[in-house]
C-alpha cells in the first residue's frame, strides 16, 4: 500500500514539474501574464503517459485496498481459492477416456459415497498387466485387485483433476514399479458431484479406502500417498484410520504443508499481504471460518504407521521449511515411535519444484526402500 502510494505522489510531483517547466521562456524565467505557455509536443506526450500513469496506479490501489474487504465480507471466496476446484486443467479432457492421456490400463468408473452424490475414480493397473488389460471392462480390473501388487491410493492437491499431467506422469511411474494407483477426484472436482469442504473430501477419500480394503487380499497393503492439499487429506484420512485401530501400510507425503493457515501465510499469492496489519484477522480468519484446517502437525500425534516425506527445495508453492518442520514434529510424535519416519529432500539443482518429484531417478530405489521396511515391520509384528 506504502509503494502504491509512493508512486502517485511521484506521479503527480512529476505533472506539476511539467506544468511549472511550460510557464518559463527559452532561457528559464518565468513568463508574466501567462498562465500556461504553449506546450511543444514532447511534453504534450510526456504529460499524456503521467496521467495514464495516474490512473493505473489508482485503480491498483482500489483494486490492493478492496480484495482485503471483499474477503472479509465474504470469507466464503476464500474457500474458493484454498480449493480452486472450479481451475479445470487441462481444459477440454475427458475424464472418461483415460487412454487420451496415455493411460491404457486404465479404467474410469463412478462410486457413491452418499446417496446421490457421484464421484469419478481410475483404477490403474500394475504396467505388468498392460498387455492383458487391453479391451477389458470394469469385472476384469476389479478382479486384479486380488493379485498381489501392493495398491496406492493417491490424493491430489488443489486446482485440476485426476487426469492432470503431472499425476498421470506419477501414475505411470508407480505402476511401472509394480503398484495398483487408484485416483479420484474429490467432491466438487472434475466430473465428480458436490462442493468442496474439508470434511466431505476426507468422507470421500475413507469411503475409497473402505471400498478398496474390502476386495483386496487381507495381506496386500494399503499405501496412501497425498501431494499438497492432498497431504491435509491424507493426513486425516490416516488419524481416522489409526483411531479405529487399521493403519495403512505407510503414509507418503509429497510437497507436504503443518497446516492451512501457515500455508496460506507462506503462499506466493499472499505476499503483497502478508506484512499488511491484521493480515491474519483478514485472510487467515476468513479460511478458518470455513472451517478449513488441513492440521497435519496436529495429525502427526495420533498416527501410528511409517512416513515418509519427499519435498523439492526450490518449492514455491509449498515451502521447503514447513515440510522440513512437519518432518519434526512427526519425527518426535509419541504415536509414531517405533514406526519409520524418513525424509527426502530433493536439490533446488534439480529443479523438481512443487510437482515433479515423479522424474527422479532416486524415486523408484526410495519406495523400494520404504515397502520393504514397511513388509519387515509388519513381520517382526506377525
Amino acid at each position: 500500500l506504502s509503494v502504491c502510494t509512493r508512486l502517485y505522489c511521484v506521479v503527480n510531483t512529476v505533472s506539476v514539474e511539467v506544468v511549472s517547466d511550460c510557464r518559463r521562456n527559452s532561457v528559464g524565467l518565468p513568463v508574466p501574464g501567462r498562465p500556461l505557455c504553449d506546450l511543444d509536443l514532447v511534453s504534450l506526450l510526456r504529460l499524456g503517459l503521467v496521467g495514464k500513469l495516474k490512473r493505473v496506479l489508482l485503480w491498483l490501489l482500489v483494486v490492493y485496498v478492496s480484495i482485503p474487504v471483499i474477503i472479509k465480507l465474504c470469507p466464503s471466496i476464500q474457500a474458493k481459492l484454498v480449493f480452486l476446484n472450479f481451475v479445470r486443467l487441462p481444459y477440454f479432457i475427458d475424464l472418461k477416456r483415460p487412454l487420451d492421456q496415455g493411460l491404457n490400463h486404465t479404467h474410469n468408473f463412478y462410486l457413491e459415497p452418499e446417496t446421490g452424490l457421484k464421484i469419478g475414480v481410475w483404477h490403474t493397473v500394475p504396467a505388468q498387466m498392460w498387455r492383458e488389460a487391453q479391451g477389458k471392462q470394469g469385472d476384469w480390473y476389479d478382479s486384479m485387485l486380488t493379485s498381489t501388487h501392493p495398491l496406492i491410493l493417491y490424493l491430489h492437491g488443489n486446482a485440476g483433476t485426476r487426469g492432470g499431467d503431472h499425476r498421470v506422469q506419477l501414475y505411470k511411474v508407480l505402476s511401472s514399479l509394480g503398484y495398483h494407483v487408484v485416483a479420484f477426484d474429490y467432491r466438487g472436482w472434475g466430473d465428480s458431484d458436490g462442493s468442496p469442504s474439508e470434511g466431505g473430501m476426507t468422507s470421500d477419500a475413507l469411503f475409497i479406502y473402505d471400498w478398496l480394503k474390502q476386495r483386496l487380499d487381507t495381506k496386500t497393503p494399503i499405501y496412501i500417498w497425498g501431494h499438497s492439499l492432498g497431504t491435509g487429506v491424507a493426513t486425516n484420512l490416516v488419524r481416522r484410520l489409526c483411531d479405529r485401530g487399521s493403519p495403512p501400510g505407510a503414509l507418503i507425503l509429497e510437497s507436504p504443508f503443518t497446516n492451512i493457515r501457515e500455508e496460506a501465510k507462506s503462499h506466493p499469492f499472499s505476499m503483497v499481504y502478508r506484512y499488511l496489519p491484521g493480515f491474519d484477522w483478514i485472510f487467515l480468519d476468513a479460511i478458518t471460518a470455513n472451517n478449513i484446517r488441513f492440521a497435519s502437525d496436529e495429525n502427526v500425534n495420533h498416527i501410528s504407521c511409517p512416513v515418509l516425506i519427499l519435498h523439492a527445495e526450490d518449492d514455491s508453492v509449498v515451502p521447503f521449511h514447513l515440510g522440513k518442520k512437519l518432518y519434526n514434529m512427526a519425527s518426535q510424535s509419541k504415536s509414531l515411535s517405533g514406526h519409520k519416519v524418513q525424509f527426502v529432500p530433493f536439490s533446488s539443482s534439480l529443479a523438481y519444484k512443487h510437482k515433479f518429484i515423479y522424474r527422479s531417478p532416486e524415486l523408484p530405489n526410495i519406495l523400494r526402500y520404504e515397502q520393504q521396511k514397511e513388509e519387515d515391520d509388519r513381520t517382526k509384528l506377525d
